[in-house]
């Protein structure tokens, strides 16, 4: 049986906990966040010319020749309804997605069809936006791109060689494999010079 007691106790109890863990702890996560850590409690934003121009953490469409491509979303880029597509891998839609993305990156890449496209370019990543390709990707996108931009051989192998510096080793030195930001490179890819 409820008492007057036990009422006052609950609702004292339902404030104390309401102010500690809605009120006073997000805020002071935002300001440690901001405090310590203001790039990345903002979303790891990158500006152009003042202008924001994307996050590190988000994947973002790429459809000219002139820059790398990122992996296919099943949600066009979009972070708020952030997922995959759901479909079965025994799903025709799916097929057909994965031999339009097979055909036109070799198509657009110049490759063979007995080249092994990384798999990362053929489907989308569980969340949609993934920020990375593997430096393999990247390789093969390489060509098309000089071609896009008639880099000299020097701008070539400047871009080769920013490919290697901007690619990650695997996590922890094991899982996956090397990987680059594909906006970070496409930004350098716009600051290349002879």
């Amino acid at each position: 049986m409820f008492t007057l007691s036990s009422i006052k106790y609950s609702l004292k109890f339902f404030v104390f906990f309401t102010l500690l863990l809605g009120i006073i702890y997000p805020l002071t996560i935002y300001f440690v966040g901001q405090i310590f850590f203001p790039y990345k409690a903002n979303g790891s934003l990158c500006t152009k010319n003042g202008k924001k121009i994307g996050s590190y953490l988000l994947g973002q469409r790429f459809t000219s020749d002139k820059y790398f491509w990122a992996r296919p979303s099943a949600i066009d880029y979009n972070p708020y309804p952030s997922g995959g597509s759901n479909l079965s891998q025994t799903s025709d839609i799916l097929l057909e997605k994965f031999k339009n993305r097979k055909n036109n990156f070799i198509k657009k890449n110049n490759l063979s069809k007995f080249d092994q496209i990384p798999p990362e370019m053929l489907f989308a990543s569980a969340s949609g936006v993934d920020p990375d390709i593997s430096k393999e990707s990247a390789i093969m996108q390489a060509k098309r791109v000089i071609t896009a931009r008639n880099f000299n051989k020097l701008q070539s192998e400047k871009l080769l060689k920013l490919i290697n510096m901007l690619s990650k080793p695997p996590q922890f030195g094991i899982l996956g494999n090397d990987v680059i930001n594909v906006l970070k490179l496409n930004i350098q890819l716009d600051e290349l010079k002879d």
